[in-house]
């Protein structure tokens, strides 16, 4: 599907089943859900919502019983990779249908080939109708050893294609397979088969095999070419070694040699053997037109104009980025191949132009199916950062971006104590584009960063992490804010990182990222600002406000965090100390100090001395020179050229407004108000008029205790209002 589009109705559909079959279930008596009511699904329908549950995660023995519904629920094709089952719940729920297709492989339980042999078999219509059976990654028999082999592969007398790859068969078993009559496609991938003589038996319809990574064959070279050459039906032959070893015994090379070998071949698979020459595989090509692909990863061939890739036959190689893009399609479960393609598609993809969205998402593949392989997330994600850096970014899909990034937090989260990936998946996130605009959940990767922050000592890491924090905490939601502010550890982390850029006295990003996020942390979160107090976060910032008097930047995100706790009622007694307020009255009334430096300081200011505020302990002439430089220094104020600040709501300015205010804190949150809606007038205008600050100023304005410069910039602001939220008529009395 393509990344951009949406998904299908039918799928959202799925999911949203998927995610509510409790719900829409009843319990039998044996456990096992059934549905409470339950349509007639179309059959292809039905084997959706089965291959949507697996995929979901949420198909196991008590959800399967919705399929025991055969006349609403009939299942063909039957995909359970990966689920919970046991066997008596697939024995029960899914056997009694007419299944066609059946992917049993990887199934996280106790469930063996034999326990799937044996429930097939005990179904007429399976075994005559079954045609596709998959069962990779499971044991052949269960603890009794074979003596719990109660079935065949031979009484799935429809069987065309098997596959068992990963599997622990042996020669016994592969002679049973060979005995089916309609089999056509056999994968005995990894298995532990040692003699492929049995295939004899069925080399008169056998048109597909594969065996890749056979690391027990026991056969002479002599042997092995016989048989496969007798196997004249082939048409797709795969004996690639997952080992990328040597061919010291020339069997790829002679098996390419043979006179008159696999006239019918459609597609071949060497890769791994390394050693085999450009000329044996060259000859073999030119030999058979009909060759749709071949697989060369790995052999050191395949550098010929016949083998680029570009035309009608696919090449998996390395020599060019069309050969490694095919053999990602092709190699995606294969781990040994998949490093080796990554490997070479970094250097490939160092100095790219143009962006290249299907490498991207084939990339992406690679880790999805490896996300415990360590070596492939590392190289993965290097590849991924090739591939978004700069510029390039911006030509990716948005959705693919998102799925990509999900899947980096995967990795670092896996592999949270490998310096060298966490510098990786850092890098890709230290982009603007992906932090401001591409989706994924922000809340979790902020936590996640933070986490890992702990255990990384790397300026670089540090470096990179807080960055991306502090902006990944300005896009969350007020609640997502609140529970991120909950987990004092994240203060603690943060403060120190702030502690020791300060003992050093140096002025970086690390410190400007670090003192923001602990800004954005504590935006209307009690909580964060509690924790901040807690940690002694007061003290540390007394220290530093002295310390970088001289560096602005610095002093406003100290004020604007200090500017939060004093928001919170409760909190502002931890501010009532004479020297930090005298020192924030400096800030205010220094005329070389810029204005976003001294707005904040104010606003600490307005709220101690406001009349909510705590009973005021210090100096009385200290509170008097307050209220009176507050008045004086907000009147001398021009609007900054740049926005300062951002507000998610207006609702802290609203007490500073009553009319029992001195004229100072009413006049520092007004000339608040009046600079965002200069601003941003559509949000800010719309803001005031839903919380009810409109009113609020109405009152302000015609009370007769006002000051008459609070009034006048009241009505100031209430014309702002009268612009925006009616254009019209103000345009009519313009004229």
């Amino acid at each position: 599907m393509d990344e951009e589009s949406p998904s299908s109705l039918t799928d959202i559909s799925m999911a949203w089943v998927c995610h509510n079959v409790e719900v829409l279930c009843v319990a039998q008596e044996d456990g096992s859900l059934h549905f409470r009511h339950c349509p007639l699904f179309p059959q292809e329908l039905s084997d959706q919502l089965l291959h949507k549950m697996a995929d979901e995660g949420v198909l196991n023995d008590r959800t399967v019983g919705v399929f025991q519904n055969l006349e609403h629920l009939r299942l063909r094709r039957a995909h359970i990779q990966s689920s919970q089952l046991s066997a008596e719940a697939f024995r029960r729920s899914l056997c009694p249908h007419k299944l066609q297709e059946l992917n049993a492989s990887h199934i996280h339980s106790n469930i063996t080939i034999s326990d799937v042999l044996h429930s097939l078999t005990s179904n007429k219509l399976c075994r005559q109708g079954l045609q596709t059976l998959m069962m990779n990654g499971l044991r052949l028999y269960g603890e009794a050893g074979e003596e719990s082999l109660q079935a065949s592969f031979s009484m799935l007398r429809g069987l065309k294609k098997l596959s068992l790859a990963w599997t622990d068969l042996d020669d016994k078993g592969l002679e049973d397979i060979c005995s089916m009559p309609m089999l056509e496609s056999l994968d005995i991938s990894g298995t532990n088969v040692t003699d492929l003589t049995p295939l004899l038996n069925c080399q008169s319809r056998l048109m597909s095999l594969t065996a890749h990574g056979l690391q027990k064959l026991e056969m002479p070279t002599s042997s092995f070419i016989l048989v496969l050459s007798k196997l004249q039906s082939l048409r797709h032959l795969d004996i690639s070694n997952e080992r990328l070893v040597r061919d010291g015994d020339n069997l790829v090379q002679q098996l390419l040699e043979r006179p008159g070998i696999f006239p019918q071949l459609v597609s071949l698979d060497v890769s791994g053997w390394r050693g085999v020459s450009n000329v044996a595989i060259q000859v073999f090509v030119e030999a058979r037109p009909g060759l749709r692909f071949i697989g060369l990863l790995g052999i050191g061939a395949g550098g010929s104009e016949l083998l680029c890739g570009d035309g009608n036959l696919k090449v998996a190689g390395e020599s060019n980025l069309t050969q490694l893009c095919e053999a990602l399609r092709r190699y995606s479960d294969r781990e040994c191949f998949i490093r080796e393609v990554l490997a070479h598609l970094y250097s490939h993809t160092s100095d790219m132009e143009e962006p290249q969205p299907h490498i991207l998402k084939l990339v992406l593949d690679g880790m999805r199916h490896h996300t415990d392989s360590l070596h492939v997330q590392l190289v993965a994600s290097a590849c991924v950062f090739n591939l978004t850096v700069q510029e390039l970014v911006l030509g990716m899909p948005l959705r693919l971006l998102g799925n990509v990034i999900q899947q980096l937090l995967t990795a670092m989260k896996n592999f949270p104590n490998h310096e060298q990936l966490q510098k990786n998946c850092l890098l890709t996130l230290c982009s603007d584009h992906i932090l401001q605009v591409v989706p994924f959940d922000r809340y979790e990767a902020a936590k996640l960063i933070m986490v890992l922050l702990g255990s990384h000592e790397d300026q670089t890491v540090q470096r990179m992490a807080v960055a991306v924090v502090s902006i990944l905490v300005s896009k969350l939601s007020t609640e997502e804010i609140s529970e991120l502010g909950a987990e004092e550890f994240i203060m603690k982390q943060l403060l120190s990182i702030v502690q020791q850029k300060a003992s050093l006295g140096v002025v970086d990003s690390t410190l400007k990222f670090a003192l923001s996020a602990l800004w954005n942390l504590t935006d209307e979160t009690p909580t964060a600002c509690r924790h901040f107090i807690q940690c002694q976060g007061i003290e540390l910032y007394m220290e530093l406000l002295e310390s970088y008097y001289s560096e602005s930047s610095i002093q406003q995100k100290l004020l604007g965090l200090l500017n939060n706790v004093a928001e919170v009622e409760e909190m502002r007694m931890e501010l009532m100390n004479e020297d930090l307020v005298e020192h924030i009255l400096s800030l205010l009334i220094n005329p070389v100090v810029e204005v976003d430096v001294s707005y904040f300081a104010g606003g600490i200011l307005a709220h101690l001395v406001s009349v909510r505020g705590p009973v005021w302990s210090l100096d009385a002439e200290l509170q008097s020179t307050v209220q009176e430089k507050l008045h004086s220094s907000v009147l001398s104020w021009s609007s900054p050229e740049h926005a300062m600040v951002s507000y998610r709501t207006l609702q802290p300015f609203y007490p500073l407004l009553h009319v029992s205010q001195c004229s100072g804190v009413q006049l520092w949150a007004l000339w608040a108000i009046q600079f965002v809606c200069c601003q941003n007038a559509p949000q800010y205008c719309n803001m005031l008029q839903s919380e009810g600050g409109t009113d609020i100023l109405r009152v302000l304005s015609s009370h007769p205790d006002t000051h008459s410069d609070v009034k006048c910039l009241t009505e100031n602001i209430l014309k702002i209002l009268e612009r925006n939220l009616h254009p019209e008529s103000s345009v009519e009395e313009f004229h």
